[in-house]
């Protein structure tokens, strides 16, 4: 389907022309319509498959159709982090362009008060994370009273980082009547019982396996010495003349790290993660996007919500302990459609994680050995494992047998 096929305002369609955005995608086809038609939407699909267009224009042509210039907020779009805010902003902002309306985005880390003065101003939409907007309302400077559409994006991801708490005080300012958008990239048990306590009858949209891999994203594992791994990753970004490469590591201090280190062998990088105030995560973020770092070095706050134009490159520094936190990360690559590498440098302590990884994609990666940096297998931790493996099979025999008697 085509966007000039649907029934969408001549200024959202002049500017997604503008956006060369011409065909919509699975997520988009299925949900603009329903949500035109005003009703509830709990949809699944996996990150990068275009989710804020899916909800972003309806809602702008909702607002443009309503022709209001009350400037009351009308619009709340609740998002996991700060990033993911900002992005959701910047699409809303595009989509918007020459409509009028007023977009304002609230998010911690940074100063409260530009954000006061943005929603005193007027706004028709205001794009926030959790914390921050009960921040403003229960000082008085906002107050959803009005609020007619509701959105929860990456909400499955809002529950992993313990909102639920902020979530049940904004819904007590909230009226019972409104339309109510739930996304999500899975769908479990928490998100199931979740929907029950927003959505009304909602339409149920599920694009795809929720951890399914794109297939234009190619997976490689290089086993390597966990002392190595640097040395590895420098190597292949300067032999290879990567331009641009997001990794992942599991802790903030490793990512600092990690940085640093790449630095010193000429590559130059930085760091992503909590710790980091909103301007530095912001400009560390600007520098990779214009070329100005080669490396940016992340932990798991970046995994959603931030969208690269043509990132080729994802590299797992470390592998997840939650292994559906894998297809986030390397979902960061292979977006709209386009080709993208996924590479994890595998210790071999890392093994488990490995295994717990293609239980979740169902899919066996094969592990290789970059020549020159073959892991030293006399190394402490080849015992371990074995150990660790025959556990293993003792408990898996055990439970069989229990199974066993059961079944007697």
């Amino acid at each position: 389907m085509k966007f000039s096929s649907i029934a969408l305002n001549p200024i959202l369609q002049n500017n997604l022309e503008n956006l060369a955005y011409i065909d919509a995608t699975d997520i988009q086809q299925q949900a603009i319509p329903c949500i035109l038609a005003d009703k509830d939407v709990m949809a699944r699909a996996k990150t990068g498959t275009g989710k804020t267009a899916a909800f972003a224009l309806p809602i702008l042509n909702r607002l443009i159709a309503e022709q209001s210039k009350n400037f009351e907020i009308s619009t709340l779009v609740l998002a996991p982090t700060r990033e993911l805010v900002q992005q959701i902003y910047a699409n809303f902002t595009q989509y918007g362009h020459g409509t009028g309306i007023r977009i304002v985005a609230v998010f911690g880390g940074v100063s409260i008060k530009p954000q006061i003065k943005n929603i005193k101003e007027g706004a028709d939409i205001v794009i926030a994370t959790p914390g921050r907007l009960l921040d403003l309302s229960s000082n008085d400077h906002l107050n959803l009273n009005n609020i007619s559409m509701l959105v929860f994006d990456e909400a499955d991801r809002m529950l992993d980082l313990g909102f639920k708490a902020e979530i049940d005080q904004i819904m007590q300012q909230i009226p019972q009547e409104r339309q109510t958008l739930l996304f999500s990239a899975t769908f479990d048990d928490s998100i199931y019982k979740l929907s029950k306590t927003l959505l009304s009858n909602p339409q149920v949209i599920t694009i795809d396996d929720s951890n399914e891999v794109a297939t234009n994203v190619e997976q490689l594992i290089y086993t390597v010495d966990a002392d190595r791994k640097r040395e590895l990753l420098s190597y292949l970004i300067g032999s290879k003349n990567w331009k641009q490469v997001l990794v992942f590591t599991r802790t903030k201090q490793t990512a600092d790290e990690l940085a640093k280190e790449m630095c010193k062998d000429g590559i130059k990088a930085q760091s992503l993660h909590g710790d980091k105030s909103q301007g530095a995560r912001d400009k560390a973020l600007a520098d990779f996007k214009s070329g100005k770092v080669r490396a940016l070095v992340a932990t798991d706050v970046a995994a959603r919500g931030i969208d690269i134009i043509d990132l080729e490159y994802v590299v797992n520094y470390e592998l997840p302990f939650v292994a559906e936190d894998y297809v986030h990360r390397i979902g960061r690559t292979g977006r709209a459609g386009k080709s993208g590498l996924a590479l994890s440098l595998l210790s071999p302590s890392e093994e488990w994680l490995l295994a717990a990884i293609e239980k979740v994609i169902n899919e066996r990666l094969l592990q290789q050995w970059l020549p020159g940096y073959e892991p030293d297998l006399t190394k402490t931790d080849a015992p371990k494992r074995a150990i660790n493996k025959k556990k293993a099979r003792n408990k898996a025999l055990h439970k069989r047998s229990g199974s066993a008697r059961r079944r007697r």
